[in-house]
């Protein structure tokens, strides 16, 4: 295989990966309880068409067709990134997921796009260098923004965290609180019903044999 052949076959593995994103970034912003998280996925899927449309280019100068690969790694990525979305996690955790899921698929983008463009430059194709170039810095900046993000939805999750723990704690002393009330209560029930029943037997009367052996005495 010729160093075109594999940089083609690297840029087919990049659109295909870019076109899986195109679909899973609208469900991630949805996702999202975050406004600013979500905002980052909305936007950064407008960066991807533009990602996908700057391929296509790149493919018409090469007179290929960028279609007939799939990217198994990205598929992998975007299957991890639903499982964050579909797991019981609420609030900043939930947040926390989808953003760590959304950076491994920047790094993994990145890590395709510095490869293209070491061979694009090696065989001389300044224009596609240019173009692939300018949609790795977007890459980039798009993983910086995430992280930035995610630092204080970390912070928010403990504290959410924390707060849970504080409640579950709260909730378990309030139930030993009511055992031990209901305990009580059993406790002087039985001391009643054992007072009622010395006095009943104290009120009988005296049986009719004790009775008969009173009269014969006297």
């Amino acid at each position: 295989m010729s160093l075109r052949s594999v940089l083609i076959e690297e840029l087919k593995d990049l659109y295909s990966a870019e076109n899986q994103l195109v679909k899973a970034l609208p469900k991630m912003a949805k996702g999202s309880s975050d406004p600013e998280l979500k905002n980052l996925f909305k936007e950064h899927l407008e960066q991807t068409k533009g990602h996908v449309e700057r391929l296509k280019q790149i493919f018409q100068q090469l007179g290929e067709k960028p279609t007939g690969k799939l990217c198994v790694g990205m598929e992998g990525l975007v299957k991890e990134g639903q499982e964050q979305l579909e797991s019981d996690e609420e609030g900043a955790a939930k947040d926390v997921g989808i953003a760590s899921a959304a950076l491994r698929v920047e790094h993994y983008e990145v890590a395709g796009y510095t490869a293209a463009i070491g061979i694009a430059k090696q065989l001389g194709e300044r224009e596609m260098v240019s173009l692939l170039t300018e949609t790795l810095n977007e890459e980039k900046e798009a993983g910086k923004k995430v992280l930035t993000q995610s630092k204080p939805l970390i912070s928010q999750a403990a504290s959410e965290g924390e707060e849970e723990e504080e409640d579950e704690e709260e909730e378990g002393e309030d139930e030993e609180y009511e055992e031990d009330d209901e305990e009580g209560e059993e406790g002087e029930e039985d001391e009643e019903e054992g007072d009622e029943e010395e006095e009943d037997e104290e009120e009988q009367p005296s049986s009719p044999a004790k009775k008969g052996t009173q009269r014969g005495r006297r």
